[in-house]
Order: C-alpha cells, then sequence, then structure tokens
C-alpha cells in the first residue's frame, strides 16, 4: 500500500475529534450592500493600460488555459489577458472550473493527451501526480534565462520551493495569496495578536445579528481543511512527521491537533452566525463588507474589495495583520498560492503562447499594474517597491510578516492525493475535510 493511501486511510477518523451540537442553519444577515467578490479598482493605473497598437507575435494563436473559478485566480488573468493580446495579438480563453473539479479535469487532459487545454494554473502542491508520469513541461532554462522575468527577484518560497520539483521548474507562480485576520481599526483599540485576543474582542464585541465578533468559513470542502490547518501549524502540530525526511508517520491525531480543533469550533459557535457551519469564502468577506463582523479571517485578495465603495460600508476602516498567534507563542499561515504549467504534449505554438503569457504576468511592470489593480503580487521588488506607501496597498508589511512563518503543508509527493481523497477521480469530498466540517457541526459523516 502506498505512503498515501496510508495518511488518507488514517485520517478519516481523526477528526471527528469534538461533537457540537450546531444550531439549525439560517441565512446569513441580508444587507443592503451588494454582493462582494475580489475585483479591482476603476483606477489601477496608466502603467496597465497597452500600447495603442496591437503586438502580432502571437497574432492568430488561442490560448486554453484551465484555472480554479476562485475570484482572485480567474478574474485577475481575465482582467489581464486583454494586455496581453494587445501587446502580442494572442488571444487567451481563460476556463474557470469549481476547485472540486480542476485537479480531475487537469489530470484527464494531460493523462490521456486530449489536449483540450495548453496550460492549467493549479494548486501547486498536485505537481507530484503531473511531474511524476513526465506531463508537464520542464520551464528551468527558460525562466531563468529570461532577462525580461528576472527569475531571482520572484520571492523566495514561491520561487525555490513552490515552483520546482525534483531541483527543476515546472511552474511560474502567478497568484501569491494566503490569509491574514481582517480588524475594524475604528471599534478596536489594537490589533489582536494572539488567538485569545481574537476570543476577547468577540465576548466584547459580538451582539448578533447586529454585529459578529469573528468569522472564518465552516462550509464542508477544502475551504475548511486550508482554514483550519493555519490553526493547526500555529499549535506545532502536522499531518505526517516528517515528509521530507521520508518518514510519513501519521501525526495528526495529537493534543496539539485537538486543541487547534477545538480552538477553531470555539470561535465559530461563539463569534459566527447560527449558520457557521456553512460559512463560505463569499459569506466571510460580505460579513466583513458590510459591517456586520469585527474581524474575520480570509484571502488577502479581498482586501481590493473592501476598499471599493460600490461593494464595501467599511472602506478605511478595515486592517489587517498577520494570523495570530496560539497560546504556545507560534503562528501559522498556510499558502494557498496558484501557478501556472504547461503540457508537455500541447502544440507546440500554443505552448510557446501559454508560457509567453505566464512569464509576461510575472514581469515587473504586469506585476506592479497587478498590484494596483487589487492582486496580490509574487516579486519581491514590487513589495520593496513605493508601491508599499500607497493607502490602498497598506496589508502589504502584514502579507510580508505571513511570508516568514506561512508555508504549505502538504507540499510533499503525495499531498495532492491526501487532499483530494484516496480514490482518484472520485466524486467523494476529500476525508479531511468532510470530518472537519461533520466536528464542527455536531454531525457525522460516512
Amino acid at each position: 500500500m502506498s505512503r498515501y493511501r496510508l495518511v488518507a486511510a488514517a485520517i478519516i477518523p481523526i477528526l471527528v475529534l469534538t461533537a457540537c451540537n450546531a444550531a439549525s442553519p439560517t441565512p446569513v444577515p441580508s444587507s443592503a450592500a451588494p454582493s462582494v467578490e475580489a475585483s479591482p479598482s476603476a483606477s489601477a493605473s496608466a502603467e496597465a493600460t497597452p500600447a495603442a497598437s496591437q503586438g502580432t507575435k502571437f497574432k492568430g494563436i488561442s490560448v486554453n488555459l484551465l484555472t480554479f473559478n476562485g475570484p482572485q485566480v480567474a478574474e485577475p488573468l481575465q482582467r489581464r489577458a486583454p494586455d496581453w493580446e494587445q501587446l502580442t495579438g494572442g488571444h487567451v480563453n481563460v476556463v474557470a472550473v469549481g476547485f472540486q473539479t480542476i485537479y480531475d479535469k487537469a489530470l484527464l487532459d494531460a493523462s490521456t493527451k486530449t489536449n483540450s487545454f495548453d496550460g492549467y494554473v493549479f494548486d501547486p502542491q498536485w505537481l507530484g501526480d503531473f511531474v511524476s508520469p513526465g506531463y508537464l513541461l520542464d520551464l528551468s532554462d527558460r525562466v531563468k534565462a529570461d532577462s525580461q522575468l528576472q527569475w531571482d527577484d520572484i520571492g523566495p518560497f514561491f520561487r525555490d520551493f513552490n515552483a520546482t520539483y525534483n531541483g527543476k521548474v515546472y511552474t511560474i507562480p502567478l497568484d501569491g495569496d494566503f490569509h491574514m485576520v481582517y480588524y475594524r481599526s475604528d471599534i478596536l483599540a489594537a490589533p489582536p495578536k494572539t488567538w485569545d485576543d481574537v476570543l476577547a474582542v468577540c465576548a466584547k464585541l459580538n451582539d448578533p445579528p447586529r454585529m459578529y465578533g469573528f468569522v472564518v468559513r465552516g462550509e464542508k470542502g477544502n475551504g475548511i481543511r486550508y482554514d483550519w490547518q493555519s490553526f493547526m501549524l500555529a499549535e506545532r502540530a502536522s499531518v505526517v512527521k516528517d515528509p521530507e525526511g521520508g518518514d510519513y508517520t501519521v501525526t495528526i491525531n495529537s493534543p496539539q491537533a485537538k486543541a487547534a480543533l477545538d480552538l477553531y469550533i470555539d470561535l465559530l459557535k461563539r463569534c459566527g452566525p447560527p449558520n457557521y457551519g456553512s460559512l463560505g469564502q463569499g459569506d466571510v468577506i460580505q460579513l466583513l463588507a458590510t459591517g456586520k463582523a469585527a474581524q474575520g479571517d480570509v484571502v488577502t485578495a479581498a482586501f481590493a474589495s473592501f476598499e471599493d465603495p460600490n461593494k464595501s460600508a467599511v472602506v478605511g476602516k478595515l486592517e489587517t495583520v498577520p494570523l495570530p498567534r496560539a497560546r504556545g507563542g507560534a503562528s501559522g499561515a498556510v499558502i494557498g498560492n496558484w501557478n501556472a504549467v504547461i503540457p508537455k504534449n500541447a502544440p507546440d505554438a500554443q505552448k510557446k503562447a501559454a508560457l509567453a503569457f505566464s512569464r509576461w504576468f510575472l514581469t515587473y511592470d504586469a506585476q506592479r499594474a497587478f498590484a494596483l489593480a487589487g492582486g496580490i503580487p509574487n516579486r519581491s521588488d514590487v513589495f520593496t517597491s513605493d508601491l508599499a506607501k500607497e493607502p490602498r496597498l497598506r496589508w502589504m508589511p502584514a502579507y510580508l510578516a505571513t511570508q516568514k512563518f506561512a508555508k504549505q503543508e502538504l507540499g510533499y509527493a503525495e499531498g495532492a492525493q491526501v487532499e483530494q481523497n484516496p480514490a482518484h477521480s472520485r466524486s467523494a469530498r476529500p476525508v479531511r475535510e468532510r470530518n472537519t466540517s461533520s466536528s464542527v457541526t455536531g454531525t457525522t459523516s460516512t
């Protein structure tokens, strides 16, 4: 039996650690404010405006790019593709699908050589399943020799770990997102530094349905797995003992992991709305944007929406800090970025165009425009530029601080299977996601 099957099988009973009697789900309180998605500000920058005359290098070539339909991923690609088309003549068709679909869809396309897509923008922790069978193009020489790309200016984690597999570069990092805590600076005297601080604010300000003390995802699916793992890391717990050293002993059934789950449940029950067990990312963003949450745990990419007066009732009132420390003094955050890869069997013309678009997206000028439009860049030189002084980009210091301790918990070869499920290409929810949700809602699932 392979290592990942042992890990996944062991996880099935582990996270059903605490049974809670959840209240009957009720809708998230409505508000007059419109629904919020991460989107660009109207005044991105003159830097983002392409030249008037269209380039011809890739004229007549159309590239199909498969990615996740999350607004922090698909939307920036769709928004910037016309700029690249103006510069080169090439057309990029962004095909956005749900998180539970993209892994199987990309793997099937690559393994069967269907070539429906010329590039995938996906979770880099899936690399093992695509590199080992030889499905992806080795980009090492192409990116390192690209003077316009300036590979050494990419953030060290994204460049040296997230983009590589067995010492070779297979991905180009496009989205460098992870979670931070947002808090209302107009009603909190000081930002929360520990999870106990978050609970204290909750006890003081929680006044449902007018105000909720803290909101975070609780719905079944990948979201709760991802969010809870930051708590797990802060408690110094792990899924397996030492994957880098080859030790896949399952360690998630530990007092530290249980403490992380208990804290997560406590925050959901004491601070969130009655339907905490069904809160998704859009719900968390909406509660913060409509002024109905004093604190929240959500993606950095949501910040631009909170500053948009057409979508937010709290413009200028939300600030960010790194995810707080646990009682033992440690902080935890899980990297959640999305990288571009090129299938080895794509037609040569489309392969070259897809690679050119991905490389262009990561150049300094493109990443600078991306940041000004509300995106989360991967380049270190963008974060150290004058943009860090922009009020609308005031999330940058907290982001850089989080980079120092953030990690990709499932960043080993078997990580994709552990996250997805032990049997490839099946519709069942990943076992860890399912049982984390069951612990939160007080239900059982088989």
